[in-house]
């Protein structure tokens, strides 16, 4: 099976295209090797942190907490997903418009850590390679895991792995990041949502997510691990997400 592109563009109108599809998918670019100032930030192991302990006091505020009641591998749990659907969202809109591939290091990636909605993010310009003639679907979804899912969201997970989530939590978290940004898409794009699904299973497919691939009866897409905001709410009684692992577990 041929992936089958909308037509040839530039990297300006991809970018445009990519970016018009709502804020989890919006993104700016900065020359490669030259990236922007303040309010700009790299996405270091500090800010990372950071950024868990605002959201650690967000998730606390709103159940009426401290902070201190919220276990700070939630908070980093929660903080590593958003920044996983930040990042993988554009990457999977440029392979389900245009059959292109969009990543780079995460040391090229620049964010302003502001709470209450997506970050704003800005990559390289170099990041969208250029259109290989014709790409399979398969080989595109090969390309995209070994230069997105491998590349920028693997150095992400390793550093909010020192904030001691596990490994499998944040992996689940990236599959959960791939398979709410084919919804997205699909909601944004009707006319794309098969397309998105069918490269999305693919992706899911493929190391390092194929662990986290499960599907309910209903075919549904069912991570095999939590997130843990659950356990934000307090008495750790908060709602499971829909794709949680834990709906219908007997312990």
């Amino acid at each position: 099976m041929t992936h089958q592109p909308h037509r040839t563009a530039g990297p300006g109108a991809v970018i445009e295209e990519i970016t018009a599809l709502g804020p989890f998918f919006a993104v700016a670019t900065h020359p490669a090797g030259a990236p922007p100032a303040g309010p700009w930030q790299p996405l270091t192991g500090p800010l990372l942190a950071e950024r868990a302990a605002g959201v650690r006091a967000y998730l606390a505020a709103a159940g009426g907490q401290p902070p201190e009641a919220v276990e700070p591998r939630v908070a980093a749990s929660v903080a590593h997903l958003g920044l996983a659907a930040r990042l993988v969202s554009p990457a999977l809109a440029a392979a389900v418009l245009h059959g292109r591939v969009l990543g780079c290091d995460l040391g090229a990636v620049r964010w302003q850590p502001a709470l209450g909605g997506p970050v704003p993010l800005s990559l390289p310009d170099d990041a969208l390679l250029p259109p290989a003639a014709a790409p399979s679907a398969g080989r595109l979804a090969d390309a995209v895991a070994r230069r997105v899912l491998d590349g920028p969201l693997a150095e992400l997970a390793g550093l909010f792995g020192a904030s001691g989530v596990s490994p499998h939590i944040l992996l689940g978290n990236t599959a959960s990041a791939v398979n709410g940004a084919a919804t997205a898409l699909g909601a944004a794009r009707p006319e794309l949502a098969a397309r998105a699904r069918a490269f999305t299973a693919l992706l899911l497919e493929r190391p390092p997510l194929r662990p986290q691939r499960g599907r309910t009866p209903a075919g549904a897409f069912r991570r095999r691990s939590c997130c843990l905001i659950y356990r934000a709410a307090p008495g750790r009684a908060g709602a499971l997400c829909g794709d949680c692992v834990l709906h219908g577990a007997t312990a």
